[in-house]
Parts: C-alpha cells; structure tokens; sequence
C-alpha cells in the first residue's frame, strides 16, 4: 500500500479522498488557495501547501505548483478527485515524470476518452452503441448548422472536451442554432480551453444512465452496476441513485458488458464512469441506450455505489495504484437496497438558481445515524464566489426506493442551512414528487415541473417575515431591559402596557430586501406579531445573526432587518430601468452601448460566475443611460451594471 497522497483538490472530494487515506494509514497531504486557507479540507489533513491566488486558474489548475508541492511534502502519490485536473493526460504526465503515482488511469486512456468527438470514434470502432450526430473536426458555423439540419431538430451542440453541461445546448429550431452554437463556444472556451463542440441528436425522452467501472493492470475489469443520472438542471445532476428505476437484470448485465468493452478499447486503469443516454419512452430496453462520454475520474456520485455495494470505491483507487488486482470479479459483486443521493447546493431556485455565497451562519444535518453526509464546508465557514457552490451531498440507504426518498426528502426537509440561499426545498420537494417516484421521468423533468418544485418565484413568505419581527422584538426587548435594582418601577416595563385597551406597535423592517411593516399588538395574553394580518409562523426554524434574523420554513430561507427610516432602501433613481449583478461574477460581455435604444427582454450584458454563463435582460423599453462597469470587472452580487431610462415621447 501506498504511504502518503497529496489530494489535488479542494472541499467534500478532498474531504472525502482524506478520509479513506487515513483509514489506511496513508500520509495525507492538502493544498490550498488563499480563499481556501481556513477550509475544512485543509484541517481535515496531516499539512497543507499553498499553492496560489483564489481563482483556480492561478492555483489548483496550475500543475507546475501541485507537483512543486508534492515533492516539497515527499508525497508518495496524489489523488485528484473530481473536476479541476482529474481528467488532463498533462497532468497524470507531469506526475509519472515527477516520479510521482497518479490515482487514476494512464494518460493515454484519458486523452482516449477526454475529448468526445475521439472517444465516439473508438466506441463506434469496438462496437459500442453511439448516438447518431456529427463529430468530426471541421468547426465552421454554417457547416455545424447544416449538419444539424441533416441529423434533424431538436439536437445537443457539446462541447468536445470537458464535461458537466459546461459548453452544452439543446436547439429545437434552425433558426435558434447561430446563437445556441455561439454561446456553447464561448462557455467552452472558458472552462476548458478549447471551443470545438460536435453535434448530436437530442433523444425525445432522455434517461442518463451510467455505469460504475474499474480495471487493473493485471488485464482485469468489471463493472458494479448502474447509477441514474436523469434529474439534471442544465445539464448538471441534482439527484442521483443506484439502481436505476426499471432496470432490468438482464439489462444490467448487456449495458454492463458494453460498458467493460469501451474500458477495455481505452486501455483503462482505476475508477471510471461510462455514461450512456437510453431512450425512456416505454421503459428501458435493450436496443434503446447509447455511449455518451466517459468520465476518466471518480464521480460526485460515487456513494450511491458504495451505498448498495458496501465497497469504499476510493480504497479500491488506492489498491489498484499501488499494483493490487481487483478485489472481486463480476459475479462476486452484489447489489443491495436502494440509494438516493442529493446535491446540496448554495443557490436561488426562486431566481433560476443563481449561486448565493457569503458566510454560513448555520449549516446542521439532521442527528440520523444512518444518513451519510459527505461536505466541504462547516458552520462559520464561507461560500465563495471562486469555486463550485456545492454545501454537501447527503446520501440515504433502504431496502426499497421509496423508503430511500421518503428518509431523503424528511433528511433534507430538517437540514439547516442559513446565510447563502440552497436548494434545501426544492431537493424536498423532487424527492416527493410524484411522478418522479412513479419512474415517470426523463432529463426534461425538472424544467418541465419548476411551478410545482418551489422554483419559480413564491413572493413573500409573511408568517416567516412576522416570525423575524418577533425575534428583532425580542432581540430589542432584551437589549433594553433595565439592570436589577432593589425596587422596581413600572416605568421601567418593556412590555408596552397602557391603561386604555390595547397597544399597537408599527415596527419597520426589511424582508429580503423589501420594505415591510409588522403589526405588534400587545394584550393582557402577551405579543401578536402580524404581517399583513399573517400571524408568525410556528413551523419554522429561526437564526439570529447581528444585523439580521433568519428565518427557515418549509426549507426556504427568508432574511429580516430593522429598517433604518433615516435612508429609502427601494428608492432609486432609474429603479425601474436599473439592471443589477444577480450574483458575484465576472463580466463576460456588454452587448450594448450608451446610448443604445433597447427592448424589454434584450440581451444587455453577460456575467459568468462558477464557470457558468448569466445572460442580463433589459427590464424596460429605452435607451442605456449608463454603463457602470467594464468588460472582465469582477461585480459584487446587486451591483449596478447599467441604467436605462424610459425613451421619451418626441414632440409634434
């Protein structure tokens, strides 16, 4: 067995990858950015190196740094997790030419299987099913466009290295493709470095379904069976189990096969994921899925497999780098149960899911012994805008699927989490949903049921507004009251008694932003607190943080202040043409000029943030007044990016 790993990572996989590491004894090494010097993954370890500036670019992407790191520590071996290097052949080169064991496959089956476009070629080659599309080299727009015509709409355009719906969009109509094309390239560029895309098509009633695989280098590979990938937002998974819904046993065992083969034509060593797309319409069948990609790395949802197969997939990385065989051959791999793992995100599901970041003035999991919660992040800790905005995964076992989603959606129903927004309640609110837990359900069914997940916006929660006035009465309350004396005055009573009948107090507050104002009536009972006649919630969860109150309700968060009467919060000049920064990010693009006569809904300017692209629309008919920011400028969340004032009317 290996004696030390440096994690080339950051957060829950960093995390994760230590734990196992420990357990066998190894030497575990982090490294960290300066956003990242306090994070849980670098107390989770023996020592730490930095290794450069927040953006990842400037740190965990650099290989030169990593390596430096990893001969300063005497690092024996190192382990990339997920994203950032875990898929670049350059880096597991660097490390085999450092002299240095890299926990993954040989550079040659990554850059087999990286870039899309090869990877369907070898596939198609060893006799793996593929979907029908375009992947070739030539990369002109009115090429692709025509191509897209032949294969016939809707189509995928994808990016043809990287992965996790970055650089990926689905086109219905010809007429959509120039600018779906255009904005892939662009976001590809960005993530990956390389804008070429191929183009596919778009299966009607998509499942994704992929399949767990592991090869040593003794000639030996298996599979350990299936995950079901298919609630996705964009493109990126929300929630994953294992096994798939309708999954047959003798399904598994032709997809499992197919699965093998690809591994075995890349040359493939370690953990690997084979993903393929099945037609769901009628059930899954055996003339109905194809290879998509391969992901040359371990998953973000590897715990379901571990969960009904009782194997630790990072130990098995572990053995397999060091020179072990696999620890079991097909037929001795068992599958038990059902699992269910969801993505905790810190995000705005009321606003198309914007990352939210900032500090976490709470985060706490229910007390289940057998919940499994694998994070990056603790109470206190800070999300920020450089980094992917997961909180945690939490994952659940049972004997059947429904018992699973039942423990899931009551683990996340009692989940805190308070400062950033999540996704607490719209994970719930999935994990019930009823024709997700009838298997009626494909890669569609998210954006197809938002009103009904909670992921549209819900207005003003005013029981949960009327809970936080009480909590700032109380606060206010406590903060007055008079020091002990020997004999006490009824002038020093904070209660808001009176002589003639009941006392009403107006109290000022901010509610996420809007101005509101709470009823307080004091009677001989004691406090009412009322928002528009809406009594204060008892269901709800309260977090008092200084110059704020929390309060969380059917896992949706709602932020409450005093109002300051001396300043008008809402009013400002040009309020109705103001276009804000929705989140911290970059700004990609202006798309317009001062000056420039807009419509409602024009493209204004584009914002990128967590390597995702954020499209700003004009909220009114008029010119652009003003432009407040540059191209590239990082901008806070609610900057004011451009002001545009209503056209006025030309006289006759």
């Amino acid at each position: 067995m290996l004696k030390s790993v440096l994690i080339a990572n950051r957060g829950e996989i960093a995390v994760r990858v230590a734990r196992t590491a420990k357990r066998l004894g190894l030497r575990t090494i982090a490294v960290y950015s300066q956003a990242d010097a306090q994070a849980l993954h670098v107390r989770s370890c023996d020592e730490a190196h930095f290794v450069g500036p927040a953006p990842a670019a400037q740190s965990y992407l650099v290989i030169e740094k990593l390596i430096d790191a990893a001969k300063a520590a005497g690092a024996e071996s190192i382990h990339p997790g997920y994203g950032f290097l875990s898929e670049n052949a350059g880096f597991a080169e660097a490390c085999r030419d450092a002299g240095i064991v890299f926990i993954g496959p040989p550079p040659d089956a990554i850059r087999a299987m990286g870039l899309k476009d090869r990877a369907k070629a070898l596939m198609e080659k060893a006799g793996v099913p593929v979907v029908p599309g375009y992947h070739g080299e030539l990369q002109e727009p009115k090429f692709l466009k025509q191509k897209a015509y032949e294969i016939g709409y809707p189509v995928l355009i994808k990016a043809v290295a990287g992965g996790g719906g970055k650089g990926m969009r689905r086109v219905d109509r010809h007429a959509d493709f120039d600018a779906a094309l255009d904005a892939a390239q662009r976001e590809a560029q960005a993530a990956f470095g390389d804008a070429r895309v191929l183009i596919e098509k778009y299966v009607s009633a998509p499942r994704h379904i992929e399949m767990q695989i592991f090869a040593d280098t003794h000639g030996n590979a298996i599979h350990l069976g299936e995950r079901d990938c298919s609630l996705q937002r964009r493109h990126q998974k929300v929630i994953e189990e294992a096994p798939a819904p309708g999954m047959s046993a003798d399904l598994r065992a032709i997809m499992g096969a197919a699965a093998v083969k690809a591994a075995r034509a890349a040359g493939y060593v370690g953990a690997g994921t084979i993903e393929f797309i099945a037609d769901g319409a009628g059930g899954l069948k055996e003339s109905g899925f194809w290879f998509m990609e391969m992901n040359t790395r371990l998953q973000v949802e590897h715990p379901v497999t571990e969960a009904v197969t009782g194997l630790d997939l990072v130990e098995w990385q572990f053995r397999i780098a060091a020179g072990g065989k696999l620890p079991l051959k097909q037929d001795q791999v068992l599958l038990s149960g059902h699992a269910v793992e969801a993505r905790l995100y810190a995000e705005d599901p009321e606003r198309g899911f914007l990352p939210s970041t900032g500090k976490l003035i709470a985060l706490r999991f229910p007390a289940d012994g057998s919940l499994r919660v694998d994070s990056g992040v603790e109470e206190g800790d800070a999300v920020t805008p450089f980094y992917d905005p997961m909180i945690a995964k939490l994952i659940v076992h049972d004997e059947t699927r429904e018992a699973a989603l039942d423990r899931l959606a009551a683990a996340l129903e009692r989940t805190v989490v308070a400062g950033p927004r999540s996704n607490a309640g719209f994970l719930a609110a999935l994990a019930r949903a009823q024709a997700f837990r009838a298997g009626e359900f494909d890669t569609g069914f998210i954006d197809e049921h938002l009103a009904e997940l909670g992921a549209v916006r819900q207005g003003l929660d005013r029981a949960a507004a009327a809970r936080g006035a009480e909590e700032l009465l109380k606060r206010e309350s406590e903060r007055l009251a008079p020091q002990p004396r020997e004999a006490s005055s009824p002038w020093d009573a904070t209660d808001a008694f009176q002589l003639l009948g009941e006392r009403r107090l107006t109290l000022p507050i901010m509610v996420d932003g809007e101005a509101v104002a709470a009823q307080a009536v004091y009677t001989a009972n004691g406090r009412v607190v009322t928002v528009d006649g809406v009594a204060s919630a008892a269901d709800a969860v309260v977090v008092a943080a200084e110059d704020a109150v929390y309060v969380l309700r059917h896992g949706r968060q709602t932020k409450i202040t005093l109002r300051d009467l001396s300043i008008d919060e809402t009013a400002e000049s040009g309020a109705g043409g103001l276009v804000r920064a929705p989140m911290h990010g970059k700004v990609l693009g202006l798309l317009v000029e001062k000056g420039t006569t807009v419509a409602r809904g024009q493209r204004v300017a584009i914002i990128e943030a967590m390597k995702m692209e954020h499209t700003l629309h004009a909220p009114i008919d008029g010119v652009v007044a003003e432009i407040a920011v540059a191209k590239d400028a990082q901008v806070a969340e609610g900057a004011k990016v451009l002001v545009i004032e209503p056209k006025k009317e030309e006289l006759g």
